[in-house]
C-alpha cells in the first residue's frame, strides 16, 4: 500500500471514530466583513472552559472564554469586561471587575484561520485590554446567550521549515487527522499554530469582529 492509500484509510478511520456530534446551539458573527455561521461548543482547554466555534475549507476557529467574578464557570447574566486573551485571569483583571461593578466577570476571545493547506500558514487574532465588553444572558432553561463585538490583535504564522522536514509524512498525515475530526466532530483539533512547529511572522495587523452573538446550552 502506497503512501496516498495510507493516507486516505487514515482518514476513513477518522471520520468513522468521530462522527459529527449534532446540537441545536448557533453562533454567527462579522470576521473581517465576511459571515461567520456554525455550531459552537463548550470544551476544556487546558485550565479554562472555552466556547469555541469552527468551521472549514480553510480551517476557522473563533474561541470565546467567560469567568464570573468569584464565581468561575458559573455564570451570570450582565456585561463581561473582554481582556488580554494571554493573560485573561490576572489579579489586576479580577481587581477592576471587582471595583467596577458593572461587570459581572471577564471574556476574552481567539481567532485562527488557516490561510495556506494543509495547516501550513494561519492569521490569528486575540483579545487585549481594550474596555471592549460581551452581553451576556443566561436563561432558566440552560441556554446562555450573549452578543459581542470585538477589535483582535492579529499575527501570521507560518510552519518552520524544519518541522516540516523533519515532521515529514508523518507530520503530515497528523494534520489530516486533525483536520478530518475538526470536519467531522466540530471540535477544533490541534488547530492552534503557536507552540506547534510554527513561526510568528513580523507582519501585524487587526481583525475585526462585528454583530456576533451566539446561543449554546450549557447542561
Amino acid at each position: 500500500m502506497n503512501r496516498h492509500h495510507v493516507l486516505l484509510a487514515l482518514l476513513f478511520i477518522t471520520t468513522t471514530t468521530f462522527g459529527q456530534i449534532a446540537n441545536s446551539n448557533t453562533l454567527k458573527a462579522q470576521i473581517d466583513g465576511k459571515e461567520f455561521t456554525t455550531q459552537p461548543r463548550r470544551v476544556r482547554i487546558g485550565n479554562f472552559w472555552w466556547i469555541t466555534a469552527n468551521t472549514v475549507k480553510p480551517d476557522k476557529s473563533l474561541r470565546i472564554w467567560l469567568s464570573a467574578y468569584n464565581k468561575g464557570d458559573i455564570l451570570e447574566t450582565g456585561t463581561y469586561l473582554v481582556v488580554d486573551a494571554d493573560k485573561p485571569d490576572t489579579k489586576e483583571n479580577r481587581k477592576k471587575v471587582e471595583d467596577l461593578t458593572k461587570y459581572k466577570g471577564l471574556a476574552a476571545i481567539k481567532y485562527m484561520e488557516e490561510t495556506r493547506e494543509p495547516r501550513m500558514e494561519y492569521h490569528t487574532g486575540k483579545s487585549q485590554n481594550t474596555d471592549e465588553t460581551i452581553e451576556v444572558k443566561m436563561g432558566a432553561d440552560g441556554f446562555l446567550e450573549a452578543t459581542f463585538s470585538a477589535t483582535l490583535v492579529g499575527n501570521y504564522w507560518k510552519e518552520k521549515a524544519t518541522a516540516t522536514v523533519f515532521g515529514g509524512m508523518g507530520r503530515l498525515v497528523s494534520k489530516m487527522e486533525d483536520k478530518a475530526i475538526t470536519k467531522t466532530s466540530g471540535y477544533d483539533s490541534a488547530i492552534d499554530p503557536e507552540g506547534n512547529g510554527y513561526k510568528k511572522q513580523d507582519k501585524q495587523d487587526q481583525i475585526s469582529i462585528t454583530n456576533g452573538s451566539f446561543k449554546l446550552k450549557m447542561n
